[in-house]
Protein backbone atom coordinates (compact mmCIF):
# COMPACT_ATOMS: atom_id res chain seq x y z
CA UNK A 1 0.00 0.00 0.00
CA UNK A 2 1.34 3.42 -0.97
CA UNK A 3 1.66 6.20 1.62
CA UNK A 4 -0.89 9.00 1.42
CA UNK A 5 0.69 11.65 -0.85
CA UNK A 6 1.96 14.92 0.61
CA UNK A 7 1.98 18.04 -1.54
CA UNK A 8 4.29 20.90 -0.60
CA UNK A 9 2.69 24.03 0.83
CA UNK A 10 4.36 27.42 0.51
CA UNK A 11 3.95 29.41 3.75
CA UNK A 12 3.18 32.49 1.62
CA UNK A 13 0.08 30.71 0.29
CA UNK A 14 -1.37 30.31 3.79
CA UNK A 15 -3.94 32.77 5.17
CA UNK A 16 -2.40 36.10 6.16
CA UNK A 17 -3.91 36.03 9.66
CA UNK A 18 -1.51 33.21 10.61
CA UNK A 19 1.27 35.78 10.54
CA UNK A 20 -0.57 38.79 11.95
CA UNK A 21 -2.87 37.58 14.73
CA UNK A 22 -2.85 35.38 17.77
CA UNK A 23 -3.31 31.77 16.69
CA UNK A 24 -4.39 28.68 18.63
CA UNK A 25 -3.88 25.13 17.46
CA UNK A 26 -6.45 22.78 19.01
CA UNK A 27 -6.08 19.01 18.90
CA UNK A 28 -9.23 17.20 17.83
CA UNK A 29 -8.01 13.99 19.47
CA UNK A 30 -5.35 13.14 22.03
CA UNK A 31 -1.64 13.15 21.32
CA UNK A 32 -1.57 9.44 22.10
CA UNK A 33 -3.57 8.64 18.96
CA UNK A 34 -0.32 7.85 17.17
CA UNK A 35 1.55 9.26 14.21
CA UNK A 36 -1.33 11.45 12.97
CA UNK A 37 -3.04 14.01 15.20
CA UNK A 38 -5.86 16.01 13.66
CA UNK A 39 -6.30 19.61 14.73
CA UNK A 40 -7.38 23.09 13.74
CA UNK A 41 -5.82 26.53 13.73
CA UNK A 42 -8.05 29.39 14.87
CA UNK A 43 -7.67 33.13 15.06
CA UNK A 44 -9.90 35.90 16.38
CA UNK A 45 -12.90 36.09 14.01
CA UNK A 46 -11.25 33.85 11.41
CA UNK A 47 -12.60 30.61 9.95
CA UNK A 48 -10.98 27.49 11.36
CA UNK A 49 -8.11 26.10 9.30
CA UNK A 50 -7.70 22.31 9.50
CA UNK A 51 -4.09 21.59 10.47
CA UNK A 52 -2.74 18.17 11.37
CA UNK A 53 0.50 16.85 12.81
CA UNK A 54 2.18 13.93 11.06
CA UNK A 55 5.08 11.97 12.56
CA UNK A 56 6.92 10.82 9.44
CA UNK A 57 9.02 8.00 10.90
CA UNK A 58 6.11 5.64 11.65
CA UNK A 59 6.70 2.59 9.47
CA UNK A 60 4.55 -0.22 10.86
CA UNK A 61 2.62 -1.84 9.36
CA UNK A 62 3.38 0.46 6.39
CA UNK A 63 5.49 3.62 6.08
CA UNK A 64 3.31 6.75 6.38
CA UNK A 65 5.42 8.74 3.89
CA UNK A 66 7.91 7.98 1.14
CA UNK A 67 11.63 7.88 1.90
CA UNK A 68 12.08 11.14 -0.02
CA UNK A 69 9.47 12.96 2.09
CA UNK A 70 10.95 11.56 5.30
CA UNK A 71 14.44 12.73 4.30
CA UNK A 72 13.17 16.21 3.39
CA UNK A 73 11.32 16.44 6.70
CA UNK A 74 14.44 15.55 8.68
CA UNK A 75 16.56 18.02 6.67
CA UNK A 76 14.12 20.86 7.28
CA UNK A 77 13.91 20.03 11.00
CA UNK A 78 17.69 19.87 11.34
CA UNK A 79 17.89 23.39 9.91
CA UNK A 80 15.26 24.79 12.29
CA UNK A 81 12.49 24.67 9.73
CA UNK A 82 9.34 22.65 9.18
CA UNK A 83 8.04 20.69 6.20
CA UNK A 84 4.60 22.13 5.41
CA UNK A 85 2.40 19.92 3.30
CA UNK A 86 -1.15 19.20 2.28
CA UNK A 87 -2.41 15.72 3.07
CA UNK A 88 -5.91 14.71 2.03
CA UNK A 89 -6.88 18.38 1.65
CA UNK A 90 -5.60 19.42 5.09
CA UNK A 91 -2.59 21.51 6.03
CA UNK A 92 -0.09 19.13 7.63
CA UNK A 93 2.98 19.82 9.75
CA UNK A 94 5.41 16.98 9.02
CA UNK A 95 7.61 16.26 12.03
CA UNK A 96 10.38 13.69 12.65
CA UNK A 97 9.41 10.87 15.00
CA UNK A 98 6.76 8.21 15.45
CA UNK A 99 4.40 10.07 17.78
CA UNK A 100 3.95 13.29 19.71
CA UNK A 101 4.75 14.76 23.09
CA UNK A 102 3.84 18.27 24.19
CA UNK A 103 7.35 19.65 23.60
CA UNK A 104 7.40 18.44 20.01
CA UNK A 105 3.96 19.94 19.30
CA UNK A 106 5.08 23.29 20.70
CA UNK A 107 8.28 23.20 18.65
CA UNK A 108 6.33 22.41 15.45
CA UNK A 109 3.96 25.33 16.11
CA UNK A 110 6.89 27.62 16.84
CA UNK A 111 8.43 26.68 13.50
CA UNK A 112 5.09 27.24 11.75
CA UNK A 113 4.88 30.71 13.30
CA UNK A 114 8.36 31.60 12.08
CA UNK A 115 7.55 30.21 8.60
CA UNK A 116 4.65 32.66 8.24
CA UNK A 117 6.58 35.59 9.73
CA UNK A 118 4.94 35.58 13.16
CA UNK A 119 6.44 35.56 16.61
CA UNK A 120 6.04 32.13 18.26
CA UNK A 121 4.75 33.95 21.35
CA UNK A 122 1.55 34.70 19.40
CA UNK A 123 0.83 30.99 19.05
CA UNK A 124 -0.83 28.75 21.63
CA UNK A 125 -1.77 25.08 21.80
CA UNK A 126 -4.77 23.31 23.27
CA UNK A 127 -3.70 19.70 23.69
CA UNK A 128 -5.65 16.58 24.47
CA UNK A 129 -3.93 13.77 26.31
CA UNK A 130 -5.95 10.61 25.71
CA UNK A 131 -6.08 8.40 22.68
CA UNK A 132 -9.76 8.90 21.92
CA UNK A 133 -11.62 11.87 20.52
CA UNK A 134 -13.82 13.60 23.09
CA UNK A 135 -17.40 12.39 23.22
CA UNK A 136 -20.42 14.59 23.52
CA UNK A 137 -22.29 14.09 26.75
CA UNK A 138 -25.54 12.26 26.23
CA UNK A 139 -28.60 14.33 26.80
CA UNK A 140 -30.94 13.13 29.51
CA UNK A 141 -34.63 13.71 29.32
Amino acid sequence: MEPVPLDDVDPFDLPEWLGTEGVTWTAVAGLRTGYHVAGTLTGEGQPDLPCDLLAVDEAYPEPVVTDLVRTRCHQAWRHGQLLLAERQGRLTLAVPGTGFAADQVLEALSRLARAVGASPERYAAHLRIGAEAPRRPSSSR
